[in-house]
């Protein structure tokens, strides 16, 4: 087992990715890397010869009341983890090297989808998420990129941009890894007590019984019950939308969404759902 390269510039991250063989594909991260981030590595390490791990808490993500400064930065465990998991290359810059001349002036706007759901409760934040995604897709020149499901929004809006900008990169999925419980795993989690942990678990929940149902009525209803019967959990929203977050269908694939705060700490989720079609 050896250690991934790493580099903290953009010169070094350059020089670095021209020595990648084959198809390179790119895992970026906030760091705190959990069983989640190993499932995106492990589906880069299938699908590429080469593959890229990028370690950047992004402020420009971060609204001016949320948990940037507490956000949890730990480098050598994450660097353990990409040395496990035969990471070939790890990008990890410092805010200046990302931004050089400051917050940028100019930025990805996320149009009319980035301002529901995660974008209503977040103003600009994915503004923020597209701008670094965007300059990272530049740096990086991967062939492929791996994103994962829980964030469900962002991963539509990353593809969206992918297909409007012409960035010569595929966009792949992975679908979302919980806990046996059930609990999407998430680096907010260790923000949580136990107490706030078995609460979280009524997003999860939720989301299981409704997309149990057979039409979206049914769906909302059920979910919305097992929310409202949760204490300690305080709804942000609750949505039924199509694949793509347009109106939901009368009938097939649909996606529904949850977003709420437990103690302090605010969580997100969404499953699949399939109209039409009820689940035992």
């Amino acid at each position: 087992m050896r250690d991934p390269e790493f580099v903290r510039t953009r010169a070094g991250l350059h020089t670095a990715r021209d020595t990648l063989p084959g198809t390179v594909a790119v895992v970026m991260t906030m760091g705190a890397l959990h069983e989640g981030h190993r499932a995106l590595i492990r589906a880069a390490r299938e699908g590429a010869d080469s593959v890229l791990v990028t370690i950047f808490v992004n402020p420009l993500q971060f609204g001016p009341n949320e948990d940037f400064d507490r956000y949890p930065r730990t480098l050598e465990q994450d660097l353990a983890v990409c040395r496990e998991e035969r990471v070939d290359l790890v990008f990890a810059p410092d805010r200046d090297e990302m931004y050089p001349r400051g917050a940028p002036l100019v930025r990805v706007d996320a149009g009319p989808l980035g301002e529901i759901l995660e974008g209503a409760s977040r103003p600009g934040h994915f503004a923020g998420v597209l701008t670094v995604v965007c300059k990272l897709f530049l740096l990086a020149r991967a062939d492929l990129a791996f994103f994962g499901e829980k964030d469900y929004q962002q991963l539509t809006l990353i593809r969206q941009m992918v297909r409007d900008l012409d960035i010569p990169v595929e966009v792949r999925g992975v679908p979302t890894v919980r806990e046996p419980d059930g609990l999407a795993l998430s680096s907010r989690n260790r923000y949580l007590t136990a107490e706030q942990r078995a609460a979280a678990l009524a997003l999860s929940r939720a989301l299981k019984e409704g997309a149990a149902q057979a039409d979206a009525e049914s769906v909302r209803s059920v979910a919305t019950k097992v929310l409202s019967e949760s204490s300690g959990v305080a709804v942000d929203y609750l949505a039924l939308t199509d694949p793509a977050l347009g109106p939901v269908p009368s009938a097939g694939a649909a996606r529904l969404l949850v977003a709420a705060r437990v103690g302090a700490t605010r969580l997100i989720d969404n499953v699949a759902v399939e109209l039409g079609e009820r689940r035992t």
